[in-house]
């Protein structure tokens, strides 16, 4: 189904050939949004947003407070979040058509790649008590931050998911169909909440795993060979070989084999592009972990003063 709608993506993306867009300025940039918005293209971007954020966690809401429990099929809810989320997409794909521009016109091209950034952060915290932090080994996180972000990942994960989609315009440029075929897969995932395919782990470590294909060919695309792209492809393959390949069931030898052939991969494309710029392998692992750090400690601070308000003392 992702392919098939990346590829309708594709199919009405050609009808946008011709509008008039500003030239290229730089990295804090984003290309793809109208010179001159109205308040029409602004506001048909920003209630398609709103509207599909709303349904998304009333959705999420319904399913905690009434379904709670996992099946092997497909609650009512699912059904009608995959129907919620195919009416979405369909009516972004006319307000591309009609209106043009997304979201981008008024938020910062950082705030849409920091919240999937957030989203990869809080999994890595949820997780910790399944698989570990670093090879294997859990991190000194409490299980009360573990157990709320677990209870409460599916409103940040659609908030994530969804302003990215509505973030861009429904372009057929390369990195716009490789993002849109993983938003694809992440709603596609939200709406699985409460089955066993939601948390099956080969399932969840694919949609992980996704941003480094996503991110490696972005960045190809954009500067060609000699860019940057071997700081997002071995970037979050470390990732994987730290953390996510303790999470699966394979065996000591099958991992030790992965890491052998990542560790052999980045030494072949070190000594082509030169050995002084390896340090860009570790950027994006340092990133996250610090970032898993402060999300944990700005979920337990608060939790933390909630247990020590006294209680209220009932009025006799």
């Amino acid at each position: 189904m992702s392919f098939a709608l990346t590829g309708l993506v594709w199919l009405l993306g050609q009808r946008l050939h011709g509008i008039a867009l500003l030239p290229d300025q730089g990295a804090s940039w984003y290309y793809w949004k109208l010179p001159d918005p109205t308040f029409w293209t602004r506001a048909s971007a920003w209630a398609g947003y709103a509207a599909h954020q709303v349904v998304s966690w009333g959705l999420i809401h319904h399913a905690q407070t009434r379904v709670r429990r996992y099946t092997g099929g497909l609650h009512r809810v699912n059904v009608v979040a995959l129907a919620a989320n195919g009416a979405f997409i369909a009516l972004h794909a006319v307000q591309t058509q009609v209106f043009y521009d997304g979201i981008a016109q008024d938020v910062s091209i950082f705030s849409s790649q920091g919240s999937v950034v957030l989203l990869l952060v809080a999994v890595l915290l949820m997780e910790n008590k399944r698989r570990g932090l670093f090879f294997g080994r859990r991190a000194p996180i409490s299980a009360d931050v573990v157990d709320f972000v677990r209870r409460y990942h599916g409103y940040l994960f659609s908030w994530a998911a969804i302003y990215t989609f509505w973030y861009h315009p429904m372009e057929s440029t390369s990195g716009h169909l490789i993002g849109f075929f993983y938003m694809f897969l992440l709603l596609f995932q939200s709406s699985l909440m409460f089955t066993a395919a939601h948390t099956n782990r080969w399932w969840t470590l694919t949609l992980e795993l996704m941003v480094a294909l996503h991110g490696t060919l972005v960045a190809v695309m954009n500067s060609g060979p000699d860019g940057v792209w071997p700081m997002f492809l071995f970037g979050f393959l470390a990732v994987f070989v730290i953390t996510q390949l303790h999470g699966v069931g394979l065996s000591p030898a099958a991992r030790w084999w992965t890491a052998g052939t990542v560790g052999v991969a980045v030494l072949a494309v070190y000594a082509w592009r030169g050995f002084d710029r390896v340090d860009e392998v570790v950027r994006i692992p340092a990133i996250e972990y610090l970032l898993v750090a402060v999300l944990a400690l700005l979920v337990w601070a608060p939790l933390r003063l909630a247990r020590r308000q006294p209680a209220a003392i009932p009025d006799r």
